[in-house]
C-alpha cells in the first residue's frame, strides 16, 4: 500500500467533482430527469474516485466495496437505460479519477457528453415528444382503429397499450404511447380529438413510456 498526499487526494477529488457536475449538466439538457437524480450524478465521481483511492490495492477493502455496491443496487429502484448508461459513465469517470489518470478522466468525461448530447438530438423522448395519450370515447364506438387517421395526421408513431371499461361498462378508455411529429400543434390535435370522442374527458400526459426500462 501506498499513501496518498493531501494534495494529491484533493485534486483527485475535485476533478472527480468537475466531471460530475459537467455530466450531470449535460444529462440536464432535454431529459427531463429529476433533481435528485442530478444531484446524485454529479456526486457520483467523486464517491467512485475517494472509493478507489481509498481500496489502493487491499484486496479485503475491494471485497467490501464490491459488497457494499451490490446492496446499494438491490436497494435502488430499476431506471431506464438512459438513466443507466450516465449512472455508468460517471462511475467510469470517477474510477479513472480515482486511478490518477486525471486527463484520461477529463477527455472520456468530454467525448461521453458530446456523444450524448448529440444522440439526444435524435432521441423523441428527450425532446418532450413521446407522450401518453388518455381518451374516453362511448361504448357504441368501435375503438379499434377509431383515431388512425388523427393519429397518421399529427403522430410518428402510435400504439395502443391498454382498453378498460369505466362508469360502470358505459364508456372506454384508451391508452396510447405516441411520438408526435416535429412541430405538431398538441391543441389542435387534442380539439380534432374530443370531435371523434363526442367531448369527453382527454388527458395527454409526458410520456409514461416504460418500454426502455432494463
Amino acid at each position: 500500500m501506498t499513501v496518498i498526499s493531501i494534495s494529491d487526494f484533493l485534486l483527485c477529488v475535485a476533478v472527480a467533482l468537475a466531471l460530475g457536475a459537467g455530466i450531470a449538466l449535460t444529462a440536464s439538457r432535454r431529459s427531463g430527469l429529476s433533481h435528485s437524480f442530478l444531484a446524485a450524478l454529479a456526486a457520483l465521481p467523486a464517491l467512485v474516485c475517494v472509493t478507489i483511492m481509498m481500496v489502493n490495492g487491499n484486496i479485503g477493502a475491494g471485497v467490501a466495496t464490491a459488497g457494499a455496491f451490490s446492496l446499494v443496487r438491490f436497494r435502488s429502484a430499476p431506471g431506464t437505460a438512459r438513466e443507466i448508461a450516465l449512472i455508468f459513465m460517471a462511475m467510469v469517470a470517477g474510477l479513472v479519477a480515482g486511478m490518477g489518470y486525471l486527463a484520461y478522466a477529463v477527455l472520456f468525461t468530454l467525448i461521453m457528453c458530446v456523444i450524448f448530447l448529440i444522440l439526444g438530438r435524435f432521441d423523441p423522448e428527450a425532446r418532450g415528444l413521446t407522450k401518453t395519450l388518455r381518451v374516453t370515447i362511448p361504448e357504441d364506438l368501435d375503438y379499434d382503429g377509431v383515431f388512425d387517421a388523427l393519429m397518421a395526421e399529427y403522430c410518428r408513431q402510435w400504439k395502443l397499450t391498454q382498453v378498460k371499461t369505466v362508469n360502470m361498462g358505459s364508456l372506454f378508455r384508451l391508452n396510447y404511447q405516441l411520438t408526435l411529429k416535429q412541430g405538431a400543434n398538441e391543441k389542435a390535435f387534442i380539439d380534432a380529438l374530443r370531435c371523434h370522442n363526442g367531448n369527453l374527458e382527454i388527458a395527454l400526459l409526458q410520456g409514461e413510456n416504460v418500454s426502455s426500462e432494463l
